[in-house]
């Protein structure tokens, strides 16, 4: 059967365990986390010597697995086999190994749990193991196995799953908080609940997790950031923008280009896509990842400082530092002489034909 996340959770709390899982799927951070509480909590500490065994996927085969998943527990009432990195196994869709394989899926041994952490991909659902996974109505998929797909998050989805995790834990975040996580960090769960968990561990009773408190734990510079970047080319403030250049120069380590050419293409394909629709709905901002007033503000002041034909100049300008990042028309140049010759482009509108030629 396929289960969400919170669903599969919810049954590991009740103590309700399946005797398969096939955790799968390009986001990691559910795979490990539905994996990790079943190997902490199905046995006790003194049971897993003899009924506990992690294998990994590039040092077994189905029929290493099987072998395992079949013993029955020693003087407990469950064994627990995991298989990770299991899109490593070899012969995992192997023709030869697929009858043994569907017979135990079928039919698996009720006293193991067994957990495949099948990580970065899915099956392949025209094949036979995912036909029989995901099932259909002629073939229902098996009863005691549980399938999880995690998928990873949209850009902007990634604000209200972090504010979900922070109330998951008692407590909470303010909105220029959450955007600075959401667009620095963007979506990878797993750091993002990493730098949101060391946070919580340094959080003041009765506080939330505010901006100062994302700047001096995710090590993002108060005064010289991308954000304040971005407000710089809002306002047209090029004496700031020139001193936060120098700024990201000094400090390369802190101040990688990819993740910088990232935020500010999402900012002016963002509006880009405002310009087309001049009058948001609450759905559109939604749709959009921008929750809080205070995100909406500096869209809506970009929106009167670069206009349509603009802001497509200066996605294609982002578009062409990122390929010269990549060593693309880039000659000699550095990454902080590819990210400064961006910023005067976009602070010094030149026709577009005059920079690409």
């Amino acid at each position: 059967m396929t289960l969400s996340p919170d669903e599969i959770l919810a049954q590991l709390k009740q103590r309700q365990f399946a005797p398969v899982y096939f955790l799968q799927g390009e986001e990691p951070y559910y795979i490990d986390l539905i994996a990790g509480l079943l190997e902490k909590n199905v046995l006790q500490e003194q049971e897993k010597g003899f009924n506990q065994v992690v294998l990994y996927g590039k040092d077994t085969d189905v029929a290493g697995i099987l072998g395992q998943a079949k013993r029955f527990p020693m003087m407990a009432e469950r064994s627990v086999v995991i298989v990770k990195e299991a899109q490593a196994v070899a012969d995992l869709e192997n023709d030869k190994v697929w009858p043994f394989l569907e017979a135990y899926l079928l039919r698996p041994l009720q006293s193991t749990v067994l957990v495949f952490c099948y990580k970065h991909k899915t099956l392949d659902a025209r094949r036979k193991l995912g036909k029989l996974l995901v099932g259909d109505k002629k073939t229902p998929a098996p009863a005691g196995t549980v399938l999880l797909t995690s998928k990873k998050l949209y850009d902007n989805q990634v604000a209200g799953w972090l504010t979900a995790y922070v109330r998951s834990k008692g407590q909470q975040i303010t909105p220029q908080a959450t955007n600075m996580l959401a667009e620095y960090i963007g979506g990878e769960l797993s750091r993002l609940t990493n730098e949101v968990d060391k946070m919580l561990l340094n959080l003041l009773p009765g506080h939330s997790i505010d901006e100062d408190l994302v700047q001096r734990m995710v090590g993002i510079s108060k005064e010289y950031n991308i954000f304040e970047l971005q407000t710089a080319l809002i306002r047209r403030d090029v004496l700031k923008a020139n001193r936060i250049l120098l700024y990201f120069e000094a400090n390369p380590k802190n101040n990688p280009l990819i993740p910088n050419l990232t935020l500010l293409f999402n900012y002016f394909s963002r509006l880009l896509a405002l310009h087309q629709n001049p009058n948001p709905s609450e759905a559109d901002w939604l749709k959009l990842g921008l929750r809080s007033a205070f995100q909406r503000r500096d869209y809506q002041t970009g929106l009167k400082v670069f206009d349509f034909g603009r802001c497509r100049d200066i996605v294609h300008l982002i578009r062409r530092a990122d390929a010269q990042s990549k060593g693309i028309d880039s000659g000699s140049m550095g990454d902080g002489e590819i990210l400064r010759e961006l910023i005067w482009l976009i602070l010094h509108p030149v026709p577009l034909h005059a920079v690409t030629g």
